[in-house]
C-alpha cells in the first residue's frame, strides 16, 4: 500500500522540488499540495496523510502554528523545510527532527525519505509526536528574537551580533547603533528592531532609544519623575517617565 503524502509550502518553486524528488519513489503517492498554512491544516484533517512535508516559515500562519492547531494527536510523520540557519539546524538535530534545507540537495530528500519510511512502517506513536510537537515550540521560542543585526556598509551586509549593541538611537527614517566605538546607520524603524531583540536583553527607555540591559553601569533619578540611565561605557541617556513597564523590569518602582 502506497504512503500517501502531503506538501505544504508557499513558495511554488519548492513544491515543485519536492513533487519532482517523489516521483522517483513508486512507493509514494502524492495526496495533495498546500501553498499556505490555513488549508494545510483543513488538508491534513481531511485527507490524513501518513507523510507531510511542511514548510516552517510561511507567512499569516506559519510551520509551527499548523502543528499547534491539528494538534499532536492527529499529526502524520513530519519532514519540516526550512530555510534557518546552521545554529537552528543543529537544534533540530538535538531534538531528532527531521528536516530538509533549502534549497531541498537530492541526497538529505533521500536520507530524510528513508527515515520517515521506517518510523511510518513502525507507527510512530502518539508520544513521539508530542515529544517532537514540544521540542519544535522549544525551538520557536528561541528562534523568535534574532542573535545579530544586519546593516549596509559601502555596498555590504556587516553583521552585528546583539550581544555587541549598547545602545540604539532613533533618528528621522534611520537608526544609528552603537556597539563599542562604532556606530553603524540602519534604514528601518525602532519600532520593527525593538520586535527583532529579545525583551529579557533589550529595553525601549525612550520613545527613540533601545538600551541593551547589561550595558546599563546605574541609574540616577532625574527631575519631573525622569531617570538618567548611566551605561559602563560613560554614555548617559534618558529615561522617559512614561515608561512604567521597562521602570518595573528594572525595578525602579
Amino acid at each position: 500500500m502506497a504512503i500517501r503524502a502531503l506538501i505544504v509550502d508557499d513558495e511554488p518553486l519548492a513544491r515543485r522540488a519536492i513533487r519532482r524528488f517523489l516521483s522517483k519513489d513508486a512507493e509514494i503517492a502524492i495526496i495533495g499540495e498546500c501553498g499556505d498554512g490555513e488549508s494545510a491544516v483543513g488538508a491534513i484533517r481531511e485527507l490524513k496523510p501518513d507523510l507531510l512535508f511542511l514548510d516552517i516559515q510561511m507567512p499569516e500562519m506559519d510551520g509551527f502554528e499548523v502543528l499547534h492547531k491539528v494538534g499532536a494527536e492527529r499529526m502524520p510523520v513530519t519532514i519540516f523545510v526550512t530555510a534557518y540557519d546552521q545554529f537552528a539546524l543543529r537544534a533540530f538535530d538535538a531534538n531528532a527532527i527531521d528536516y530538509l534545507l533549502k534549497p531541498v540537495a537530492n541526497k538529505r530528500f533521500e536520507r530524510s525519505l528513508e527515515r520517515a519510511k521506517h518510523r511510518i512502517a513502525r507507527k510512530h506513536s502518539r508520544d513521539e509526536m508530542s515529544r517532537m510537537v514540544s521540542s519544535l515550540q522549544r525551538l520557536a521560542k528561541a528562534q523568535q528574537y534574532v542573535d545579530r543585526l544586519g546593516v549596509p556598509l559601502n555596498g555590504r551586509i556587516l553583521f552585528v551580533a546583539t550581544k555587541d549593541i549598547d545602545w540604539i538611537e532613533a533618528e528621522g527614517n534611520y537608526l544609528h547603533v552603537h556597539a563599542g566605538n562604532r556606530e553603524h546607520i540602519l534604514r528601518q524603524t525602532l519600532t520593527e528592531v525593538e520586535k527583532q531583540l529579545n525583551p529579557n536583553e533589550f529595553l525601549r527607555i525612550h520613545r527613540s532609544t533601545i538600551v541593551n540591559v547589561r550595558r546599563i553601569k546605574e541609574i540616577q533619578p532625574w527631575f519631573h519623575g525622569y531617570h538618567r540611565v548611566l551605561l559602563e561605557n560613560g554614555k548617559e541617556l534618558r529615561m522617559s517617565r512614561y515608561q512604567h513597564e521597562v521602570a518595573r523590569q528594572l525595578r525602579l518602582i
